[in-house]
């Protein structure tokens, strides 16, 4: 795999637009949503805040971040269209990344137009939030794609009655379902903190207890289902490929599984700490990426018959 100029930029992207996502979860984490009011595009009404306090400094941190990872994305599809025929899966990829940024910046913007942020424990919030989580990964997917192709992937090639394609369908939408779940289960750490996981647990089974908080015994249930039906179509889908390169990347997916049930545990028995909610949602968000590109890689036409080097 020879990368190009334009491929390198591709993936910095990414990462950068990774970075940003940790970001913006350690400003729901520290509780800084409304750091800077319900004012957006500005910043308490100002382009650069004189505010002391920091959670300002957070969210107008953030806001700048987001800013820069449009300005990339922008760049990305510019330099695609230039230099790749209509048609082109780069092409494609960068121009649906870049639809993805725009609402994924609409969505960012709603947040903080309508309060939705800091203590707002409202299900419009719950919604608005699951909303968000689900353009993000799909955002996060459209620019790990183009990197993909501008690093010379093959195209994808799905034929009638492939049986992985609807195993790996049923996957993508369980990731999607528990990255919810997990963004609802965060925002309820956030909001209810507990002292104790007993307390915490209490909580969990309580009729009059905030539904964010009933919410909770969902995610890690939910995960254990996902991760097992994950690595079984995994396993199942790399014992039947040639592709060397979707063995690679289903391994390593497998491996980021197993990692991320042992971050989740030991998330629960710490009462979710605020740096141990960001290594988990870093390790959802790479094994989003990992899966994205091993369905890539395994729904060519080398995903049958040939094999393709992933070096």
């Amino acid at each position: 795999m020879k990368l190009t100029k334009f491929a390198k930029y591709v993936w910095f992207v990414l990462a950068v637009n990774l970075g940003v996502i940790l970001w913006g979860a350690y400003v729901r984490a520290t509780g800084s949503g409304a750091g800077c009011g319900s004012h957006w595009p500005l910043c308490n009404g100002e382009v650069f805040p004189r505010s002391e306090q920091i959670e300002t400094l957070i969210e107008f941190t953030h806001r700048a971040s987001s800013g820069v990872a449009f300005l990339l994305v922008l760049g990305m599809l510019i330099w695609a269209w230039r230099i790749y025929p209509g048609g082109n899966p780069v092409r494609n990829g960068a121009i649906l990344s870049m639809l993805f940024m725009i609402t994924e910046a609409l969505l960012g913007a709603g947040l903080v137009l309508f309060e939705l942020v800091a203590e707002n424990a409202s299900a419009v919030r719950a919604l608005a939030i699951s909303v968000h989580l689900v353009n993000t990964f799909l955002l996060l997917a459209c620019i790990s794609l183009t990197a993909w192709w501008a690093s010379g992937g093959e195209p994808l090639k799905l034929r009638a009655g492939d049986t992985k394609i609807w195993l790996l369908a049923i996957g993508f939408i369980s990731v999607l379902v528990l990255g919810m779940s997990g963004a609802l289960t965060a925002l309820g750490d956030t909001l209810f903190p507990v002292s104790s996981l007993e307390e915490g647990i209490r909580q969990d089974f309580s009729s009059a207890a905030h539904f964010l908080i009933r919410l909770r015994i969902v995610h890690p249930s939910l995960a254990v289902v996902v991760s097992i039906y994950l690595i079984f179509i995994i396993g199942w889908i790399i014992s039947r490929v040639k592709n060397n390169g979707s063995k690679v990347l289903g391994r390593l997916t497998i491996f980021l599984i197993v990692l991320q049930l042992s971050t989740g545990l030991v998330n629960v028995i710490l009462l979710a700490p605020v740096w141990i909610q960001l290594f988990h949602l870093f390790i959802s968000d790479t094994i989003w990426i990992c899966l994205v590109l091993f369905a890539a890689n395994s729904l060519t036409k080398y995903g049958e018959n040939q094999v393709a080097e992933f070096n």
